[in-house]
């Protein structure tokens, strides 16, 4: 059983570069009791691609999701902006 809810959506824009992306993850449980790691991307707008990713234990999926969340920051990835607003 999942202990707590893991979620994240953040968004990398940069409008000299044509750039609108999109970056969501869930860790949640499957009918067996395994932890499952969900990843979407894509363009903003799009429906985008999506993998999952099973482990044993729910401490294996959040050590994943924590880094790939560092990944993200690093590259520029943030929350949703209000629409329009600019920053």
């Amino acid at each position: 059983m999942i202990s707590q809810p893991y979620f994240i959506y953040v968004e990398r824009s940069e409008a000299g570069k044509n750039m609108a992306r999109y970056y969501a993850m869930e860790i949640s449980e499957t009918l067996f009791g395994e932890a499952c790691l969900t990843r979407t991307w894509g363009r903003i707008g799009s429906r985008g691609q999506s993998r999952l990713q099973q482990f044993e234990t729910e401490s294996e999926a959040v050590d994943l999701f924590l880094d790939l969340m560092r990944q993200k920051r690093k590259r520029g990835y943030g929350p949703r902006r209000p629409m329009g607003k600019s920053v």
